[in-house]
């Protein structure tokens, strides 16, 4: 996971959101011993900085703001949008139902409760331009006798009379910039939360289910 996590929380047909930074990895003991690793997220209080219906802008969602920044360093059109304030994160969250938010509303993690079943998505961090091996996976080259410097090349691109017919087939893998990317949806179950009335830690961990 990387330094930003949303977890969400569907109970009832209530959903509850929040947005913060992966803090660390840790792990918890329970009463019996048993450890169990865990994730650390903090969480600064949100607020909710727009409400969407499918009246008015065809589809239901709640604007999140987090982290409060200087407005000089936002655009004029989003500093309006989110009421002349500033934050460093923004992100909408869609809703199947019509939201029960409000304008303005904080959302801290007193919003969740141990055993909570949540979903985390994760933003991973740029890491620059990257080879084959680490931006697909690749395992590179042969580590035998009469090998130089193939560890972590890709091998051939084509360029035969086969599959390309002379060229190189649109879409091959090769080295380039290893962008930051959303990770996919996971179900985790909270194992709880301290300091809710401000910066909160949320701490989760993969649910067997």
């Amino acid at each position: 996971m990387s330094h930003f996590a949303k977890a969400s929380r569907d109970h009832l047909h209530t959903m509850k959101y929040i947005l913060g930074r992966k803090l660390h990895m840790t792990q918890l003991f329970d009463d019996k011993g048993v450890v169990t690793p865990v994730t650390a997220i903090v969480a600064m209080p949100n607020t909710v900085t727009k409400v969407k219906t499918v009246e008015s802008d065809g589809y239901n969602a709640v604007q999140l703001g987090s982290e409060d920044q200087k407005v000089s360093r936002v655009s004029k059109a989003l500093s309006t949008s989110l009421g002349g304030k500033a934050y460093k994160i923004v992100q909408e969250i869609r809703h199947d139902d019509a939201p029960t938010a409000t304008l303005g509303e904080e959302v801290t993690v007193a919003s969740f409760e141990k055993g909570d079943d949540v979903v985390v998505t994760g933003t991973s961090k740029s890491k620059g331009f990257q080879g084959v091996v680490k931006r697909y996976n690749f395992k590179g080259g042969p580590r035998s006798h009469g090998q130089k410097h193939s560890e972590r090349e890709r091998g051939s691109s084509g360029g035969g009379p086969g599959r390309a017919g002379g060229r190189v087939v649109m879409g091959m893998r090769m080295p380039g910039p290893l962008h930051r990317t959303a990770n996919p949806i996971r179900r985790y179950d909270t194992r709880g939360s301290s300091r809710p009335a401000g910066p909160g830690i949320l701490t989760w961990f993969p649910s067997p289910t």
